[in-house]
């Protein structure tokens, strides 16, 4: 599946949008994740793609979509990945990345039903159990 058939690009165009960190343009208001997982949902549904987005799927394109964007660094030195979003070009190619991989992943999450902040949440507080600061 390409990625104009996944759904994950274009997705209202905002990719990137209301973020202000580092590489990233100051856009309209932050989306919240609740309203963005309902467009995904609704993009792939009036497209008819809702059979494909299956937990098998939509797993393996996390891990496509993860691979793209550490092709992006893959050849850079520790100094140079560090200025990566300073250049225009290779900001916008991590910005997309970076919206591909949250956009299967929220869609992953909406199909299991994970809540993915909760579940992050509880992850870091095992973490923090795991390992103790000393």
């Amino acid at each position: 599946m390409t990625s104009a058939e996944s759904g994950k690009s274009g997705q209202g165009g905002k990719s990137g949008q209301g973020g202000n960190g580092p590489g990233e343009p100051d856009g309209g208001a932050r989306p919240d994740l609740a309203e963005l997982q309902r467009r995904l949902a609704e993009f792939a549904r009036v497209r008819g793609w809702e059979p494909y987005h299956t937990p098998k799927n939509l797993a393996t394109a996390i891990g496509v979509e993860a691979a793209e964007l550490v092709e992006i660094f893959q050849w850079l030195t520790p100094d140079q990945s560090a200025q990566v979003m300073d250049r225009e070009e290779s900001a916008h190619r991590v910005r997309d990345e970076v919206a591909d991989v949250l956009a299967y992943l929220l869609q992953f999450c909406e199909v299991l039903g994970v809540d993915p902040l909760m579940a992050l949440s509880d992850k870091i507080d095992r973490n923090e159990k795991r390992f103790p600061v000393t």
